[in-house]
């Protein structure tokens, strides 16, 4: 266990995290946007527009140069909070994490100038939505890592099932990852729809397998019902919103200008994945932070109320 000392990092820096998770959410909103909008080639150069710092903003400028001025917001908040975990937590893994994001949304950036100065969006635009997806999920991790929760003298449960609580949710992660990837290939012209709905039905199964195992077992631990109602109610929208959404396309395929019903569904859709996303990894650090093997629950587990028991049967 590690000491007090090492793992209180101050409220404050746990409150500016949160802060940078929901200025990263506006980022996939206006990143969702440029793309659904056909404004993706509205700005020529970068980092400046039209050679200016602040160009007319007219037609799809707008919406590029927007996501521009938010990503470059969600940079400064990611190198503010990088460097004050450096400086105020001493956990190793904070730290990493902090790096990590940082060096995410750098690579960000060198992604969206390679999308503007070269071209070929089924690749680079692709890759940057994906890498988009990366930094928020690692931006969300580093929040509940960094929370007052998660540095409580938690219960350590014993899950003897299999596979494990902890395998579960983070394939489920690890699938809701490739499919967002497909996601991104069919919206860039790369990929046709069928790998798309193919990777939703493994998604599917999975969300519920992992959620019903973990109801089944911890069904007495209200951090983890809670996270598996997070994550089905978010997986549950983001069906809808598929369905929607590809009836949108259907029926707005013949038309030259981006329709506004067409664009609300797809944005929706985006952030939908985002989500989800974000609800399978924190249900997966809950996993990790409150279970584990029979015999590593017996050696680390304090004393706890029958309350916060749970069993450890296979599903």
């Amino acid at each position: 266990m590690t000491s007090p000392d090492q793992t209180q990092p101050s409220r404050g820096l746990y409150r500016f995290a949160f802060v940078t998770s929901v200025c990263t959410v506006l980022l996939l909103l206006a990143g969702a946007l440029v793309t659904n909008n056909e404004a993706g080639d509205s700005v020529p150069d970068w980092p400046l527009a039209y050679g200016r710092l602040i160009p007319p903003m007219v037609g799809g400028t707008r919406f590029e140069y927007s996501h521009r001025v938010i990503a470059g917001l969600v940079a400064v908040l990611t190198l503010i909070l990088a460097v004050w975990i450096a400086r105020s937590d001493r956990r190793p893994l904070a730290r990493r994490l902090g790096w990590n994001a940082l060096a995410l949304v750098v690579a960000q950036a060198i992604l969206g100038a390679i999308r503007v100065l070269m071209g070929n969006p089924a690749l680079s635009a692709t890759v940057h939505a994906t890498l988009a997806q990366l930094f928020f999920v690692t931006i969300v991790g580093l929040t509940l890592y960094l929370s007052p929760w998660w540095q409580r003298d938690l219960p350590q449960l014993a899950d003897s099932g299999s596979p494990s609580a902890r395998s579960l949710t983070s394939w489920t992660s690890v699938a809701i990852v490739v499919q967002i990837l497909l996601g991104a290939a069919l919206r860039h012209g790369a990929l046709g729809l069928t790998p798309h709905v193919a990777g939703a039905c493994v998604v599917t199964v999975l969300v519920f397998w992992a959620g019903r195992s973990v109801k089944k077992r911890f069904r007495e631990v209200r951090d983890l019902r809670r996270g598996v109602a997070l994550l089905h109610s978010f997986y549950g929208i983001q069906v809808l919103l598929g369905v929607a959404a590809w009836w949108a396309m259907t029926n707005t395929q013949n038309f030259v200008e981006p329709v506004t019903l067409l664009v609300g569904v797809m944005v929706a859709h985006v952030l939908g994945g985002a989500l989800a996303l974000a609800s399978s990894v924190l249900l997966s650090m809950t996993c990790f932070r409150l279970t584990g093997p029979a015999a590593l629950a017996a050696a680390h587990a304090p004393a706890h109320s029958p309350s916060h028991s749970a069993g450890g049967t296979g599903v």
